[in-house]
């Protein structure tokens, strides 16, 4: 099983090149990462990992991610922010 990223490396792989998305994911690596599963945490990378436009359409409700496990995060980390 890969090792999962550090708490700093989240931090900086969260720092995108669009600010509505720096303000939905740094928040959630501080308030919301740790209550992950570990599968859960796995998928935050791979979800990390994708380009800032795709991730711009999955959380602003343009598109859905093909993946029904990254959709189910980007649904969760939209929910936290509604709160």
């Amino acid at each position: 099983m890969p090792e999962l990223m550090s708490k700093p490396k989240l931090r900086w792989a969260c720092r995108r090149g669009m600010l509505e998305l720096d303000i939905l994911l740094a928040p959630f690596v501080e308030d919301g990462y740790d209550a992950l599963s570990l599968e859960q945490k796995q998928v935050f990378e791979q979800l990390l990992a994708s380009d800032d436009p795709d991730l711009f359409a999955w959380f602003m409700g343009h598109g859905k991610a093909a993946d029904p496990a990254i959709q189910s995060l980007v649904d969760t980390i939209v929910r936290r922010v509604r709160v």
